[in-house]
């Protein structure tokens, strides 16, 4: 077979490495709606005024997510991946509807509990590996890392509009709706997984691996600082003079000039051997931001929107470059348990944002925020520079 058809993707791939990365974005973007428009809206509901709570709301689902991730992924070793998949989706749906009818904030984070019960991100990309050969795993991998900076861009977008139109209720309403797509996707679109043994890779395999355990503490500080910023960032548009309903005006430019910069970096680190290069300037921009953040006292319209350009930039390249350095470098063998590991710190950097970056900015001041995710962005940058460039598979002629 010649090198040129090994490269390409099977139809089946296509399909599983679409459909895969489509669950994930209805997911995330359920997830993501309420980042940019909670923090206000908390405000006119009993416990708004808490602002260590409504961080707890946000960040919530990450909590349980971080304790389940690793049992769902070996429950779809067990049960199969499809099975377990569904009923994390149910899980999720359940949630919404909690939340939906909250009246108070406390109801709220019960139902981000529920929702991030749900932790379907491993059986996902465990089903992915299943679906894919060898050579196409990291395009795959690198699919589903996109959607989520994509949905997360989505959501800075579409959520003041919508919470206009449909208020909170109604965006809890269509996280819902979105997740029952999703178990459509599952059942219908997403192809039969071949019924292969699966070898069990052992925890201390992966978590003596110094290269994997960096990139597990990456997603981890990248997830804090998403979620912590935004404990911050509406109050600060706000402040500067931008109604919730007019955020996109800021999101939407932001959004669209980033992925004017994140496509032919992430195309450069993959094709042309500069991985290392691209995700440490990412880091980079990242301390940049929150230096700017702290700077500025996360308030002023224009520093605002210029610093929200640069984070979305860095968010969306190490989102589609992490999963697919992952790939590359994890064991064979422990593939599953590897990309458990990695879901599991995603989702505590999810909680942790939420829920520490309410509680410093309550007790400690906004800056502070700023400082703590300054300071992991840093701790970051300075492992991430010892890493040793991810191999850069080729394939011979046949």
């Amino acid at each position: 077979m010649a090198s040129s058809d090994i490269d390409k993707m099977s139809p089946a791939e296509r399909r599983a490495g679409a459909s895969l990365a489509a669950i994930f974005a209805l997911r995330m973007l359920g997830l993501f709606l309420i980042l940019p428009v909670f923090a206000v809206h908390a405000h006119g509901m009993p416990g708004g005024d808490n602002v260590a709570l409504v961080g707890m709301a946000i960040g919530a689902y990450g909590l349980t997510q971080a304790f389940l991730q690793i049992p769902f992924g070996a429950a779809s070793d067990r049960f199969g991946r499809k099975p377990v998949i569904v009923f994390g989706l149910l899980l999720f749906i359940a949630g919404s509807v909690v939340a939906a009818m909250a009246t108070d904030v406390q109801t709220v984070v019960i139902g981000r509990v529920l929702q991030g019960a749900g932790a379907i991100s491993a059986a996902v990309t465990a089903l992915a590996a299943d679906l894919t050969r060898d050579q196409h795993r990291t395009k795959v991998m690198a699919m589903i890392g996109s959607s989520i900076g994509l949905v997360f861009a989505v959501s800075m977008v579409a959520a003041p509009l919508l919470y206009a139109a449909i208020g909170m209720s109604g965006l809890f309403w269509l996280t819902g709706a979105l997740a029952v797509a999703a178990v459509f996707t599952v059942i219908f679109v997403v192809p039969a997984a071949p019924p292969v043994p699966r070898a069990t890779g052992r925890f201390a395999e992966v978590l003596g691996n110094g290269q994997l355990m960096r990139l597990n503490f990456g997603v981890f500080a990248l997830h804090l600082m998403q979620t912590a910023m935004w404990v911050l960032v509406p109050a600060g548009l706000v402040a500067a003079g931008l109604p919730m309903p007019e955020h996109w005006k800021v999101y939407l430019p932001a959004v669209l000039l980033s992925f004017v910069v994140m496509v032919p970096a992430v195309i450069m680190a993959e094709k042309k051997g500069a991985m290392k290069k691209v995700f440490n300037a990412a880091i980079g921009l990242l301390l940049v931001v929150q230096a700017g953040l702290y700077a500025t006292g996360s308030s002023g319209l224009w520093p605002l929107a210029v610093l929200l350009t640069l984070f979305f930039v860095a968010f969306n390249v190490l989102e589609a470059t992490q999963p697919s350095w992952i790939s590359k470098i994890a064991p064979p063998h422990a593939k599953g348990t590897a990309l458990g590991i990695y879901n599991t710190l995603q989702s505590l950097g999810l909680f942790l944002g939420g829920a520490l970056g309410g509680w410093l900015a309550q007790h400690m001041g906004p800056g502070s925020v700023s400082l703590l995710c300054a300071g992991l962005a840093l701790a970051w940058l300075i492992l991430a520079a010892g890493m040793a460039p991810p191999p850069v598979r080729r394939v011979a002629a046949a």
